[in-house]
């Protein structure tokens, strides 16, 4: 590793698992203290003990509204700074509209898009000010094509997609970079909800990818020269095709 983010300070959020796991991970292997965000209090105990003083741990529901307008302030009592922001956390709702609850759908939808759009709100003023920083957003190449097997869930992405590219616009002249990465399948407990047909003809072909190969289009994002922006990346598993 060359210690690329030595002296930085990141943020994921939902990073106890899945991609925001392998996102922080691959962050501290280049010398960032990062601080996982997550609702998970077992797995963020775990963590805590493996990496030590490589991590901060952060026990929070990002669905409460007092909990999630708290987290920046709460995170820069401790670091003081935010260098990276990873906008990560999120559900899935997959299948037959009709089949959809609607519970699930409001659930889903604040967490994938309201939670984002706060989180990322709240971070900016502390960006701002010091002219610099670095703001990801996890999405998902359903977010590029209507995907019929998950309406809800691609919904969502469609709009963070569009977000993360107006926000962008408003912020790259004071310093502050804004880029997603949409991977396709991914092996992590999102899959879960997958149609079971689909699940096991994507095992079969090969057409799942690693969280670690995620989180190294996410490293290559935020470490190019800061007059260059990766606007956003979409990677996907080389034998799937929709």
């Amino acid at each position: 590793m060359t210690q690329s983010l030595m002296g930085k300070v990141a943020v994921v959020t939902g990073g106890a698992s899945g991609i925001g796991l392998a996102s922080a991970e691959s962050m501290m292997a280049e010398g960032a203290l990062v601080v996982i965000v997550d609702r998970d209090e077992t797995a963020l105990a775990a963590l805590q003990e493996t990496y030590g003083d490589a991590v901060i741990t952060l026990p929070t529901d990002l669905l409460d509204t007092e909990s999630c307008a708290a987290l920046i302030p709460r995170i820069l009592e401790k670091t003081k700074v935010i260098d990276i922001f990873h906008s990560n956390a999120g559900l899935y709702v997959g299948g037959d509209l009709v089949d959809a609850e609607n519970d699930a759908i409001d659930r889903m939808l604040n967490l994938n898009i309201n939670v984002v759009m706060k989180n990322v709100r709240d971070v900016l003023p502390h960006m701002i000010e010091r002219g610099v920083g670095d703001i990801l957003v996890t999405s998902s190449l359903a977010g590029h094509y209507p995907t019929p097997w998950e309406p809800v869930y691609a919904s969502s992405k469609w709009a963070i997609n569009c977000f993360v590219q107006t926000v962008r616009r408003q912020v790259c002249k004071q310093g502050i970079r804004v880029g997603s990465v949409s991977p396709g399948p991914v092996i992590t407990s999102l899959l879960s909800d997958w149609p079971v047909e689909k699940l096991d003809e994507a095992k079969r072909s090969g057409s799942l990818m690693d969280a670690s190969e995620v989180a190294e289009a996410l490293l290559f994002m935020v470490t190019r020269p800061r007059h260059v922006t990766i606007r956003d990346i979409v990677i996907m598993p080389s034998q799937f095709d929709l």
